[in-house]
């Protein structure tokens, strides 16, 4: 079939796709119905122009010989015109969920005969009847797939009416949608579900049986119209719904054991009923050969007496030991397709740890076990159950790719029948590593009836499932502070298992960064996060702490919580910004993490505490007494000169000002940064970001020097320069000045401007210290000897 016929085809295939889904939404009498008179109804005729009239006429001459004879022939209700706008923009859409829909349809028709039975036994049957199960099978010989339920089945009257008339609710918005451009996937969300199968085939039959009524079939071509007759072809189904797929050529992919499988366990992995697949299997059949001998022997006439009893016992015994011949041979086979059960729609209560993991293990497709789970229902508004695991180990790419296509991990089921695995809508970007599916029997789907109210649901779900999230992760921490303090305390009753202590710390290492990256982008959940933040502390030790656990240290008085961020521990810790803070015993964080200063940009304060920079200008450590305050104001006049005369020798465009520090120690001078300024840290952060992108820019923020007033060097510096003034000063002061500044740029972590000049600076103070006359390298060396000069002396020394 070329490719204008199949199109063709899928024209009129999709007429179909407006009929209900249910016979709810059906308004059309059976006896009402339009029959066809050579092939097309005049009524029909009049809706369509010309070109769309001749289509119609060679598709139905076409599946003329299909119909057969003395069948009932009817013509769908349809906008022609209008869905050959629909096929041209998804003539090449998902395909695959077909299959998910007719399942999905079977499911509803068993469900419906269960129900009934509750009442009447009789109305379930005996026998296979009673057998409530979807089979699927497919037959190369007519390249047919066939799905069978054991379901209600459909009356004659439901034939007509749930399979040929225009569902009224959500048609135009179908329309709509697909005019747009919109997915496939939307079919099963507008009552359509069923001609989905037209995307795969060019001619389908639905036999059906009902309890109330014979078996009929159910056959079109997608040409506009369709037939009913009584079944007297077919073998009886007793009850339920056989549907034959004949496959279009083009999608000879579904004819396929493994493609089916694969879309059973995508689509419909936890389906009520369970699903059976025909499969072909080539299997070992023993060859009885003696058997065979006997019967040979017999036939001939030959008669052998037995020699020795014994010896033919022994030989017989022997025989028996040889393993036995065999011959392949192929069996069909019924595989169960979907033995995952829907655990979440039990009580936590009665289901097992040994049950959550292997389901968790299914739905995550992992191999090792979940750190931690949650199993609830959610009622409200909008009911779901959902099952939420917290994997042991991050994806390897969960980081790398975080911000190019977050790779969601929960599933959102509709009555058992899977809809998305990327649905963005049901949890944050930072949230995506946690697995498990939301499972709603009154999530809205009917997108034209309510947008608003599908958008409101799902904001919903999120908000409820955050919640459930933040609060698996934060009973874990609060476990992890119990057993560190009972650990301190010495005490063992009570004590939480090792397992259990351990698990927040195993957490934090795989999903640290990802608690930040909510802290960065999750306002409204910002304070519950920064309860779970951990780190290295100055009076931590080895083991991390919390900003609780900090403050609860804090001294008498103390403000601010102090940090400050570096490449490392040990840096961060011998950092001179942090000298008169640990002096005077304060606590200092250490951020190690590039992520950190990011997200002190966005967490300001925690429990009525102020962050405070170590590394900024601003740094203030106590509030100082009037005393105080004085004598810091006369030292800084009388460094007034120097500070003045220092920022005029350093030549940086980038130094703002001098100033005399109160934060430093034992270290001459420092380099900060202005509250809003970036630090060297993040400095070096941007830098590194900016160089790796081509023809990005790097501008150094404004920096300050701080001085140590009571430094030795610094004093000296004073000193010449209340000996001398500004235009006087040796050479050797000039060069000292800038040295000590570019030294402390290096020492602050920033990287100086002009690296050269700082190297010949300290070149000229080692030839100082060194007593050496001059750094000019001596010329007078040794010249090689030429190639040529080479090659006489190698011949002399071979000729002797």
């Amino acid at each position: 079939m070329d490719r204008r016929a199949t199109a063709l085809l899928l024209v009129a295939g999709l007429v179909l796709w407006m009929a209900p889904a249910c016979l709810a939404d059906a308004t059309v009498d059976a006896t009402t119905m339009p029959k066809v008179d050579n092939g097309v109804s005049s009524g029909h005729a009049t809706q369509t122009d010309t070109t769309t009239m001749a289509r119609e006429k060679e598709a139905m001459s076409n599946s003329a010989k299909r119909f057969r004879a003395g069948a009932e022939e009817f013509t769908f209700q349809a906008e022609v015109n209008r869905l050959m706008d629909i096929i041209i923009h998804s003539l090449y859409s998902n395909k695959d969920i077909f299959l998910r829909e007719l399942i999905s349809n079977a499911s509803d028709a068993l469900d419906k005969i269960r129900f009934l039975s509750l009442t009447d036994k009789e109305q379930l049957g005996t026998g296979e009847t009673s057998q409530l199960e979807i089979k699927i099978w497919l037959d190369p010989e007519t390249k047919t797939l066939n799905i069978r339920d054991r379901g209600i089945g459909m009356t004659k009257d439901d034939l007509i009416k749930n399979l040929g008339t225009i569902a009224k609710s959500g048609t135009s918005a179908f329309l709509e949608q697909m005019q747009k451009g919109g997915d496939m996937n939307l079919i099963g969300q507008f009552g359509v579900g069923f001609y989905s199968v037209y995307l795969v085939s060019d001619y389908v039959e639905v036999i059906s049986k009902h309890n109330d009524d014979t078996q009929y079939i159910w056959a079109s071509t997608a040409d506009g119209s369709f037939s009913i007759s009584e079944d007297k072809e077919n073998e009886p189904l007793g009850r339920g719904t056989l549907i034959k797929i004949h496959l279009k050529d083009e999608a000879q992919e579904y004819a396929s054991e493994g493609k089916l499988k694969e879309l059973v366990h995508r689509y419909s992995e936890f389906i009520n009923f369970p699903i059976y697949l025909q499969t072909e299997k080539e299997v070992d059949v023993p060859v009885e050969e003696e058997e065979a001998k006997e019967e040979a022997k017999e036939e001939e006439g030959e008669e052998e007496e037995d020699e020795e009893g014994a010896e033919d016992a022994e030989e017989e015994t022997k025989e028996e030991e040889k393993p036995k011949a065999t011959r392949k041979e192929k069996r069909k086979e019924w595989d169960l397709l979907n033995d995952n059960k829907a655990i979440w729609l039990r009580k936590p209560s009665e289901v097992t740890e040994e049950e959550y993991q292997k389901f968790y293990k299914a739905v995550s497709k992992d191999y090792t076990d979940a750190l931690n789970y949650s199993h609830f229902r959610a009622e409200g508004d909008v009911e779901f159950r959902s099952i939420l695991y917290i994997p042991s180990i991050a994806a390897y790419d969960f980081y790398d790719k975080y911000y190019e296509k977050a790779q969601h991990g929960l599933k959102l089921y509709v009555r058992r029948v899977f809809i998305s695995d990327d649905m963005k809508e049901l949890i944050p970007r930072y949230l995506s590593f946690v697995k498990g599916i939301v499972d709603s029997d009154t999530l809205p789907l009917n997108v034209s009836r309510e947008m608003l109210q599908q958008e409101a649901a799902l904001k919903t779900i999120k908000k409820k499932v955050v919640r459930k999230v933040l609060d698996m992760i934060r009973k874990m921490a609060e476990t992890e502070v119990k057993c560190k303090a009972m650990e301190e305390k010495g005490e063992t009753e009570d004590k939480p298992s090792e397992k259990d202590c351990g698990q927040y710390g195993k957490f934090w290492e795989q999903f640290g960064r990802a608690i930040k990256l909510g802290i960065i982008e999750d306002s409204t959940n910002r304070n519950r996060l920064a309860k779970l933040l951990r780190f290295h502390t100055s009076k931590s030790g080895d083991k991390l702490t919390t900003l609780d656990e900090y403050i609860g240290r804090m001294k008498e008085g103390q403000k601010n919580i102090y940090y400050l961020a570096g490449t490392s521990k040990e840096e961060v810790a011998a950092s001179p910004f942090v000298e008169q803070l640990l002096k005077k015993g304060y606590e200092v964080i250490f951020f190690t993490d590039v992520l950190d200063e990011y997200v002190m940009g966005h967490l300001l304060d925690y429990d009525d505490k102020k962050f405070a920079n170590a590394s900024k200008e601003d740094l203030k450590l106590t509030d100082k007494d009037e005393v105080e305050k004085k004598k810091d104001k006369e030292l800084k006049e009388s460094f007034k000169d120097l500070t003045k005369w220092w920022k005029k020798v350093a030549d940086d465009k980038n130094l703002q000002n001098v100033k005399v520090s109160s934060r430093l120690a034992t270290t001459p001078c420092v380099v900060v940064t202005g509250k809003y300024g970036n630090s060297a840290n993040m400095e070096r952060i941007m830098r590194a970001q900016a160089f790796s992108r081509p023809g990005a820019s790097f501008t150094p923020t404004q920096r300050t020097l701080e001085i140590n007033p009571r430094h030795p060097l610094v004093r000296a510096l004073k000193e010449k320069l209340d000996a001398a003034s500004e235009d006087t000063m040796d050479e050797g002061s000039i060069a000292s000045a800038r040295l000590l500044y570019e030294t402390a740029l290096f020492e602050s972590g920033f990287v100086p401007d002009d690296p050269k000049a700082f190297s010949q600076r300290m070149y000229a103070m080692l030839k100082n210290q060194l007593g050496v006359d001059t750094l000019e390298v001596d010329e007078d060396v040794e010249e090689e000897p030429a190639a040529e000069e080479q090659a006489e002396e190698k011949e002399a020394k071979d000729e002797l």
